[in-house]
């Protein structure tokens, strides 16, 4: 999992980050299932979402966690997805899923120092697009949950454009975004003073829920550390009737 500077946490989508706050997303799927060419891609969106009524305890969720080559999803590409289907009772560690995949771009050695993907582990990889169907069935009727969306967001949507000419949209409850709804960030004074912001990394954040500690950077470990940390959010900040809408974007 990478994060990217804030100067590039804009266009997550091909909807501003303005219009995502505000969309009706099961009306957003019933019109792009209607104009999608991709047959898989088109099964997705008539699968539909959770109304932003519905209460996050009947949601059923997938969390989502890529590795990547990069920080620019425009010069980069996904290197691993991590899937892992839960609800707000439980986690199904059974059904997750993990793939390593051949990205179009060149591998870093930034990168490979942080994953650990190599150029050898990728040599025999599928392309992304091998395993497209089963990876948009697996996310089908589900909200996925991600730490930090922008990751997610963009580099399947450039990933998709690239390869089937038309991108891809959806909502995502970010655990990131919703952990600093609750971290009150220093003053100016208090910055001046040598106070610094608390940190809402995947890992400092479950610290505060006395999560156990996972060793970062697998794109399925990533994802059900996600998983847990968002059940724990919600126990400690929410409620099971709290609406999807309070929660999504």
């Amino acid at each position: 999992m990478f994060y990217l500077p804030r100067s590039q946490l804009q266009n997550e989508s091909s909807l501003s980050v303005e219009d995502l706050s505000a969309v009706d997303w099961p009306a957003r799927f019933h019109e792009l299932a209607a104009s999608a060419r991709h047959p898989a891609l088109k099964q997705y969106y008539q699968a539909g979402v959770p109304d932003a009524a519905t209460a996050i305890a009947d949601v059923p969720m997938v969390a989502m966690d890529f590795e990547t080559t990069g920080l620019d999803p425009q010069q980069g590409g996904i290197v691993s997805i991590g899937l892992v289907p839960l609800t707000l009772a439980r986690i199904s560690c059974a059904s997750a899923a993990h793939w390593i995949v051949r990205p179009r771009a060149r591998l870093s050695h930034e990168s490979i120092v942080v994953h650990g993907i190599t150029h050898s582990d990728i040599a025999s990889a599928p392309d992304l697009s091998k395993v497209l169907d089963e990876l948009l069935a697996q996310l089908s009727g589900c909200v996925v949950v991600a730490h930090h969306r922008s990751i997610e967001r963009r580099f399947l949507n450039n990933a998709l454009l690239t390869r089937l000419g038309e991108g891809i949209e959806f909502p995502v409850i970010d655990t990131m975004a919703l952990e600093s709804r609750f971290r009150r960030q220093p003053g100016f004074l208090q910055r001046l003073r040598g106070h610094k912001p608390a940190s809402v990394r995947l890992a400092e954040s479950r610290k505060r829920y006395h999560l156990p500690f996972y060793r970062p950077h697998h794109a399925q470990t990533d994802a059900l550390a996600c998983a847990e940390l968002l059940q724990a959010q919600i126990a400690h900040h929410f409620s099971p009737q709290t609406p999807l809408g309070e929660l999504w974007s």
